[in-house]
């Protein structure tokens, strides 16, 4: 995920605190990992939409990510599958859209202050 923008920042807060079972890890694609993540899976980490979920070997992005996420946190998590009921092409054009702007949401790194749930998480 694009550690640099507050939008993601706070959906990656918001994974650790829902995830009691702490199985997911978060990779800025800032970092060395995370770079190399993005580019095995055939994306660059300057691509805007870059979001990946991985999962036994397999690579997913956009909101099918987003979905996967909150199908595997449970809870509160499941509502990103609500997403669902709206075909695929168009979830993917409003994600892209939101992806594209996403700086509008304000920047900041997720590195820099992190809660003792995300540190835990972090790949970098």
């Amino acid at each position: 995920m694009d550690g640099d923008c507050s939008l993601r920042s706070w959906v990656a807060r918001q994974i650790a605190r829902l995830d009691r079972a702490e199985n997911f890890r978060i990779c800025p694609v800032q970092s060395r990992t995370g770079d190399a993540l993005v580019r095995h899976y055939g994306l660059q980490s300057k691509d805007t939409e870059t979001w990946l979920f991985l999962e036994n070997g397999q690579a997913w992005s956009g909101t099918e990510a987003i979905t996967r996420i909150g199908e595997r946190l449970g809870g509160a998590g499941k509502l990103a599958t609500l997403m669902r009921v709206f075909p695929r092409r168009s979830r993917e054009w409003v994600y892209r859209r939101i992806a594209r702007n996403r700086y509008r949401f304000g920047k900041s790194d997720i590195c820099a202050t992190p809660d003792e749930k995300l540190r835990r998480r972090l790949m970098i």
